[in-house]
């Protein structure tokens, strides 16, 4: 397994116990939590790869069904444990965020795009999943509040570019890329950081 699939599979499933865990909030059963994980965790990648003329990446290996299915048995077993935990969904969400960012603009990157695409493709990929995860819920999606969500993933294409105009290695890149995501998310949050609403 390469470094790049790891953080891929490792996004898939802390965005799919982020859904989840707001599927189990909302009372779903067992088959409607795993609808809303699996398409929390394919959503952007998949609307990435269809606007790149590639095959959805789901099609092509099934892991991302039993990484989803893994997500699903964490919750069912750790429920009691993860309800308590207020903070749960926001920590595995931004953690999602900033793996499916860096995914989605190596993707782009590597699917011969130039970088200024790839930042708009990272941060597809790693905020419309969760716009569909809270359609499906019937919430207000994140991403068109006024809270710091899919601007963290800009900020994080920045950073990718930066880490890559300085000639620093890609898996370094990767990490820091991601870093940068979780940590300005966190920070918005935290203190409250909010865009101004248009009025």
């Amino acid at each position: 397994m390469t470094f790049f699939t790891f953080i891929e599979i490792l996004g898939t499933l802390a965005f799919a116990i982020s859904g989840i865990r707001l599927a189990s909030a909302k009372r779903f059963d067992w088959f409607g939590a795993y609808v809303v994980g699996f398409t929390t965790a394919i959503g952007g990648g998949t609307l990435r790869d269809l606007m790149l003329s590639l095959t959805p990446f789901w099609m092509l290996d099934p892991t991302y069904l039993v990484v989803t299915a893994g997500a699903l048995a964490i919750v069912i077993v750790l429920g009691p444990y993860l309800i308590r935990l207020n903070n749960t969904f926001f920590i595995f969400d931004a953690i999602g965020l900033g793996l499916f960012t860096v995914v989605g603009i190596e993707k782009t990157l590597a699917a011969g795009f130039p970088l200024w695409v790839g930042v708009i493709m990272g941060t597809i990929t790693g905020a419309a999943g969760g716009v569909l995860r809270d359609i499906l819920i019937n919430e207000e999606p994140l991403i068109f509040r006024k809270e710091i969500y899919a601007l963290a993933c800009v900020g994080g294409g920045a950073v990718f570019w930066l880490c890559e105009s300085v000639g620093l290695s890609a898996g370094f890149t990767e990490v820091f890329t991601a870093s940068s995501v979780i940590v300005v998310r966190v920070i918005a949050v935290h203190y409250g950081l909010k865009l101004p609403i248009l009025k």
